[in-house]
């Protein structure tokens, strides 16, 4: 009964997303509307073996980690401060979750007019002495290790990553780090032996899941990214909307590309969560 439901919702997602991505898979082998055209692999062949390519999946791989990396240690800290906290927290939570709120196109304008050699921080770095003029603020948008896009992922997920730690630390772990005190455990004895084991679940599944969006995000490294090398989905974009239109191919070899990963840091996600829960343990 649940799937009669749910099928009017499966056939929409199914239509849409599953048959873009065939008729893409087929553009990408080289068939066309009309019939023309030859079967091929050399698009996947390229884009396997084309220099700029090779080098936009390694950035997109670094700013993707490093990001998830940094959000997820931010995320641990702020989590167990929440646990922590007695009066208030309510509010605070609140207050944490705005983030969560605000689209990842906003928070690029937003780090744009913050971190550009022109915005805030550099004017005001100006007025304080700091530096001699705003020109002379360090640039971090459109710099060489991506400081901008990954400031903007790691503001936007920590909310995120930290509420799925608040959830598996209100669910058993507060009585065990009681324990722990009663027994004289050391802060670090009980964070390495009871919080991470508690949290390492919902934690791993939080961030192979902030990878995935993070690897398959366009619009801010769009805006805040280097013309070279371009991340994947910057280039995947590019190659589509070329005037020649024997780049789309490419382009869209590139986004199935970048859909692989996503599909398979989803996966990996999905298993993580399904082997806690048959070991009882709530995520």
């Amino acid at each position: 009964m649940i799937w009669l439901l749910l099928l009017p919702a499966l056939a929409v997602v199914v239509l849409l997303f599953g048959g873009g991505l065939v008729l893409g898979i087929l553009q990408a082998l080289g068939f066309s509307a009309d019939g023309a055209g030859v079967w091929t692999l050399g698009h996947f062949e390229k884009v396997l073996t084309d220099p700029d390519i090779i080098r936009g999946l390694v950035m997109t791989f670094y700013i993707s980690l490093t990001s998830t990396l940094a959000a997820a240690a931010a995320s641990i800290v702020m989590a167990l401060a929440l646990m922590a906290m007695t009066g208030r927290r309510r509010t605070v939570q609140f207050i944490f979750q705005l983030p969560l709120t605000v689209p990842h196109l906003v928070i690029a304008v937003a780090m744009l007019f913050l971190l550009s050699p022109t915005g805030l921080l550099s004017r005001a770095a100006a007025a304080l002495g700091l530096v001699d003029a705003p020109a002379g603020f360090p640039l971090v948008i459109n710099d060489t290790w991506s400081v901008g896009i990954i400031a903007a992922y790691v503001w936007k997920e920590i909310p995120f990553i930290t509420l799925m730690i608040l959830s598996a630390l209100k669910h058993g772990g507060r009585e065990l780090l009681d324990v722990g005190k009663t027994l004289k455990a050391t802060p670090w004895q009980r964070f390495r032996y009871i919080v991470l084991p508690t949290i390492f679940p919902s934690l791993t599944a939080a961030c192979l899941i902030v990878f995935a969006y993070t690897f398959g995000a366009f619009e801010v490294p769009y805006l805040l990214g280097r013309t070279y090398p371009m991340t994947l989905p910057v280039m995947a974009f590019r190659l589509f909307s070329d005037v020649d239109l024997i780049a789309r191919p490419e382009g869209i070899a590139t986004g199935i590309l970048i859909a692989v990963v996503v599909v398979i840091s989803v996966v990996l996600s999905h298993m993580v969560t399904s082997s806690a829960r048959r070991r009882g343990v709530i995520i």
